[in-house]
């Protein structure tokens, strides 16, 4: 439900106290924030692995908050508090180490998420003296870093093997998720996908919120029967119509429910976003959208006779028209090679009750991943994003020097 792809904001606004406690908002560039808590947090004369473990950690949380619209959809008007109990600690004005403000120059686009997950992780850490948490301890981390320990592997100690650094994230102005136009019944777009898609997660808790199929992004009678549901379960007006209110309280739930602030989450992973019907694509096109077409149709190739094996390599050519052409076929759909949205739709249903099958037995899913170039020493999570077709929109990078940046591990 939040915003599909991370960025760094340019500013964060911080508000000097706890959330519900008046104090004063202050908006500062993103860089600087990060600075000012890694100064007030650690110490600049811990060993250069430990402070970058740190910096990481304290980026990767206010990005989590900025991505989940953590506080805004609780109706605030900032991104975050410095309030430890709830945040990180920020102190307006204060001075910044120059080691300190060195490193977060050039990391301050980096941050952790877990292998397969879009968001940032909430990298939550604590002292480790007088206070434990189930994230990074920060004198436990310098320990480490008295050890030998790299900063990645000084985050692996406490976040677990399941995560990788992303490199070079875009850095844009804080955008909210709001579309600015209220939701109604007819309307076509994004923001209808974000919204069936929220509320379909939203109702596996909330079991009296009928489902959405499909997943469309049509405001149809029964995406409005499901927003009045909603509506009505958290205490909104009834109408129907997503305006902010009901926006920001769906946001909220979405959040909440898949644990998307925490530590530990259900996470949001690329194949929750990935098969949004992108326009007509015929021979002739190529690109990731092509990718996707042709992994659905390879997938759907192990099951049926009438299908040939289709390798995945981004061009629609003569084998993914034919491909396309066999599977219109065998669904009764006009036999014409050309995946418009009837097409599109009717074979990512198709798709999905496979994959929701099998992945109940992981270990009978079809292997796919002769069809797709070679990962190399790619792991399983980013190899699982590629079958997908979902490349985030920055570079990645593997393999470098921990001494010479962030780096995907």
């Amino acid at each position: 439900m939040p915003i599909i792809l991370p960025y760094i904001p340019d500013e964060i606004t911080v508000h000097l106290g706890p959330p519900g406690q008046w104090a004063q908002n202050v908006t500062v560039p993103f860089p600087y924030y990060v600075k000012n808590v890694t100064s007030s947090e650690i110490y600049p004369t811990w060993t250069v692995s430990a402070i970058r473990a740190n910096i990481l950690a304290i980026t990767s949380f206010a990005l989590n908050r900025v991505y989940t619209e953590h506080y805004p959809s609780q109706g605030y008007d900032f991104q975050i508090t410095n309030t430890t109990a709830y945040d990180q600690r920020y102190i307006h004005d204060r001075s910044i180490f120059e080691n300190i403000s060195d490193m977060v120059d050039e990391l301050f686009t980096s941050y952790i998420r877990r292998i397969g997950f879009v968001e940032p992780l909430a990298a939550k850490f604590c002292n480790g003296t007088t206070t434990t948490c189930d994230g990074l301890s920060q004198w436990g981390s310098e320990e480490l870093g008295q050890r030998g320990y790299d900063s990645v592997q000084i985050l692996r100690s406490y976040y677990g093997n399941n995560i990788e650094i992303v490199q070079g994230g875009p850095v844009r102005e804080v955008e909210e998720s709001y579309p600015g136009t209220a939701q109604r019944l007819g309307m076509i777009g994004e923001p209808v996908f974000l919204i069936q898609t929220a509320l379909n997660r939203v109702s596996q808790n909330y079991p009296a919120i009928p489902k959405i199929w499909p997943v469309d992004g049509i405001f149809s009678e029964s995406t409005q029967a499901a927003v009045r549901k909603f509506q009505e379960v958290f205490g909104l007006t009834p109408d129907g119509v997503v305006g902010r209110a009901t926006w920001y309280q769906l946001v909220h739930m979405y959040v909440g429910v898949t644990h998307l602030s925490e530590l530990y989450s259900e996470g949001q992973q690329y194949r929750q976003i990935g098969f949004r019907y992108p326009g007509v694509l015929r021979r002739g096109d190529s690109g990731v959208d092509v990718r996707t077409l042709q992994y659905m149709l390879a997938v759907l190739a192990e099951f049926r006779e009438t299908l040939r094996p289709l390798k995945v390599d981004g061009d629609f050519g003569p084998a993914t028209e034919a491909a396309v052409t066999a599977f219109q076929n065998s669904a009764g759909l006009a036999a014409d090679g050309v995946a418009g949205e009837q097409t599109w739709n009717r074979l990512y249903r198709e798709y999905l009750g496979i994959e929701n099958y099998l992945e109940a037995d992981p270990a009978r899913f079809p292997d796919t991943a002769a069809l797709l170039p070679d990962p190399g020493s790619r792991d399983d999570g980013y190899a699982r994003a590629a079958r997908l077709g979902q490349y985030p929109g920055y570079p990645l990078e593997r393999g470098a020097s921990d001494e010479k940046g962030a780096v995907l591990v």
